[in-house]
């Protein structure tokens, strides 16, 4: 008991140096090289680590020797992820004050995928010009919004469109709740029916997915015990309907990502839940008034959209959608 009172604590003397340094040296497997991305000598790298394994009591790195990376121990993979958490802190806190410092000017970093900066961003940008012309908001577009929080989370954006998520880290109001629908050749024989097609029939179809098997209906259609038939995978949207409209196979996409083209008829789906997109900010992070300003008229936007998608498939509103 008292050598755990007297062990409590140490790590208390570490700084964030040290911790950098342990992230470098496992991401470039070498000190010198983890030296030379931090603008240390390879021997001050050498000093952080040690001072580190001092602290922590274990050993963090192995050290082979010659040409082969320094990799983790069991202890330095548990640290580095405590080590990685406080980098993005000190980022994000970073981002903060500069964003108070700047008060009403500056910049707005946003991060969208591609149907949110289609479909949600062009009227919303116009509108948040008029409204706060002297802000100047920047865009960064990734296919996948895991990627888009990390950049949250390391303070190198200040809002992101994303997919509903209950990570901790992070805040998020919903903009808009996003039906799934099928999009089938115009000749087809399920083009023609006006039900909405239910989760084991479109198991059934030949279907275009998402690159990643577990975006989009795939995963759910197993969360159900139904196998899907992939015929093709592709992440634009140009692409997938260009293979609807030509009868290659069909596809389950949010209604926003859905431009309407003779070749293919869009038909509603039952029984899947709706990709709820959000706009999200870090937790830690107190949104500026320009932030709040974006917030509130992306939502204005979603609002306008969904009261497009109210009457259906067949007789929605496109509007700004």
């Amino acid at each position: 008991m008292v050598d755990s009172i007297r062990n409590h604590g140490r790590l208390g003397n570490i700084e964030i140096r040290h911790l950098a340094a342990l992230e470098a040296v496992v991401e470039t497997g070498s000190f010198h090289r983890a030296g030379s991305q931090l603008g240390y000598s390879q021997s001050a790298i050498s000093q952080q680590i040690a001072t580190l394994e001092r602290a922590a009591g274990l050993a963090l790195l192995e050290r082979p020797g010659g040409r082969r990376p320094v990799t983790p121990t069991e202890a330095g993979l548990r640290l580095l992820r405590h080590a990685r958490r406080a980098a993005a802190a000190m980022r994000a806190a970073e981002a903060d004050l500069t964003a108070l410092a700047e008060g009403e000017a500056g910049s707005l970093r946003i991060g969208t995928f591609q149907s949110a900066g289609v479909r949600l961003l062009p009227e919303t940008m116009r509108r948040y010009a008029e409204r706060w012309p002297g802000v100047q908001v920047r865009l960064v577009e990734s296919g996948y919004d895991d990627h888009l929080l990390d950049l949250l989370a390391r303070g190198e954006l200040d809002l992101t469109f994303a997919r509903e998520d209950d990570d901790p880290a992070f805040e998020s109001v919903t903009v808009l709740s996003d039906p799934y629908v099928l999009l089938a050749p115009a000749a087809s024989d399920i083009a023609r029916s006006d039900r909405p097609v239910r989760p084991r029939e479109l198991a059934a179809l030949p279907l275009i997915g998402y690159r990643r098997p577990n975006d989009g209906i795939e995963a759910f259609l197993r969360s159900r015990g139904l196998e899907p038939e992939i015929v093709f995978r592709s992440d634009e949207g140009g692409t997938v309907q260009g293979l609807v409209g030509a009868g290659i196979g069909y596809a389950v996409v949010p209604l926003l990502a859905v431009d309407e083209v003779p070749e293919v008829r869009v038909l509603e789906v039952a029984g899947v839940p709706p990709r709820e997109i959000t706009i999200t900010w870090h937790a830690d992070r107190v949104p500026t008034p320009a932030a709040r300003a974006f917030v509130e008229i992306v939502t204005e936007i979603g609002a306008e959209i969904a009261a497009g998608y109210a009457g259906g498939v067949g007789t929605r509103r496109r509007g700004h959608s």
